[in-house]
């Protein structure tokens, strides 16, 4: 296929050479040399998001031609994604939405590339002007990205211009999973969450962080768990807004009597949740290449996919838009499609099934955790997370859900910020 019959005329990996182009020039592309594949590390380079003009176009285009499906009268958001919504979002991501201002606002971030494991890295690297800052690997989930987490770069790695103490600065590092974003996509079969977290480990290695903390929810919760796990010698401690767990083991009774009424309640929920919730989950755990295909190929249904998660899982009351403007839910969704990462992205479910899902947890996880609870979340006993973590935090949020650091910045930083104050070397 020749690059003009390509999607946009452009594809991905000459897509994220562009993009790297824009700041160190294609001669900061080149391979590394034999001594230094050999004997060193492969070099960090700055990285600058630049989407090819080609691309924006063709998927004005591709908005222009959307062929919606009907709805049932009344049904609302009841079988997924509101039609009416879903037009309104789309029309305005093809007449309004301004993807170079959200370029422009991304790159006031520090970005950078390496290569670890023979997968191309990136990461955004925002480093406290306060010496005695802590290294900090804040990882996003599923259907989110690094914009996810910009409202909290800030505020963690320069507290006092936000209202914070000098000595609660952070050396934030937020990279986007493989697969995910503007990272490589893994060419093999397992590459799981386990996996993510050996090579999240080496990039702080490479940063030359020694004694780090790790936060998280979806995914980033999983990968913190694991690198407390797997990098226990320098972790410092792990802080979690998706509270993962093992119910206890022992006669079924314990199981079901020991939580409290409020627990057993929340349970309840929770396992309603799963029977209504998790389809997504289901076929992205099992056929994600089946879908993928659609999702890469149309704009209105990759943005269906997500938008309907975002409205769900957050704290809007069943109107999306009182927590996310449009911009933003459109922007997280433009990182998948203008690198063409949905279908990798999905892959990670299905590799993590296979390898088991909380294997993580086989065994006890001693390193100090904080874990932050949001109400429009799926909620776990103490007791059965005590089982899994060295829990040493337990914060109930006030509001908020799923995207904690999109939906409630403040909450999620000072929880952080509160954690960490004591595991900080002096």
């Amino acid at each position: 296929m020749s690059k003009k019959d390509r999607p946009g005329g452009v594809d991905r990996r000459e897509f994220l050479q562009a993009s790297a182009a824009a700041t160190v020039g294609m001669a900061g592309m080149a391979q590394p040399t034999v001594a230094q594949a050999k004997d060193e590390p492969a070099p960090i380079q700055p990285f600058s998001i630049a989407v090819p003009e080609a691309v924006l176009g063709d998927l004005r285009d591709r908005l222009a031609r959307t062929r919606y499906p009907d709805q049932l009268a009344g049904a609302a958001w009841t079988y997924g994604t509101e039609l009416s919504y879903l037009k309104e979002l789309c029309d305005y991501w093809r007449t309004r939405y301004d993807w170079r201002a959200q370029e422009r606002a991304l790159n006031r971030f520090d970005h950078f590339r390496t290569d670890i494991d023979g997968l191309g890295i990136h990461f955004i690297h925002q480093r406290s002007r306060q010496k005695r800052a802590t290294p900090l690997i804040v990882t996003h989930g599923w259907p989110g990205s690094v914009f996810e987490l910009t409202k909290i770069i800030g505020p963690l790695s320069d507290p006092v211009a936000h209202g914070g103490r000098a000595d609660d600065a952070f050396h934030v590092v937020c990279p986007s999973l493989p697969g995910y974003g503007f990272s490589d996509a893994p060419r093999q079969p397992g590459f799981g969450a386990k996996r993510v977290a050996e090579v999240f480990a080496k990039l702080m290695d490479r940063l030359g962080y020694t004694r780090y903390g790790a936060q998280g929810g979806d995914w980033g919760a999983l990968v913190s768990t694991w690198l407390a796990r797997q990098d226990a010698a320098h972790v410092c401690g792990i802080h979690l807004s998706m509270i993962l767990a093992k119910p206890p083991e022992g006669p079924q009774s314990d199981a079901v009597e020991g939580p409290s009424p409020e627990e057993r309640e929340a349970l309840k929920k929770t396992q309603q949740g799963e029977e209504t919730e998790t389809g997504y989950a289901a076929i992205q755990s099992t056929k994600p290449q089946s879908l993928g295909y659609a999702l890469n190929d149309s704009p209105a249904g990759l943005a269906a996919w997500i938008v309907e998660k975002f409205r769900q899982w957050s704290d809007c009351g069943g109107h999306v838009e009182k927590r996310f403007t449009k911009d933003e839910l459109l922007t997280n969704i433009m990182i998948y499609w203008v690198t063409q990462t949905i279908t990798s992205s999905m892959r990670l479910y299905y590799e993590t099934r296979v390898s088991g899902w909380l294997e993580a947890l086989d065994e006890h996880i001693g390193v100090p955790t904080g874990c932050a609870l949001f109400p429009v979340h799926p909620q776990l006993p103490r007791r059965w997370v005590e089982n899994s973590y060295n829990v040493t935090r337990w914060t109930k949020m006030k509001s908020g859900g799923h995207f904690a650091a999109l939906e409630e910045p403040g909450l999620l930083v000072e929880d952080i910020r509160g954690f960490f104050r004591d595991l900080r070397q002096g």
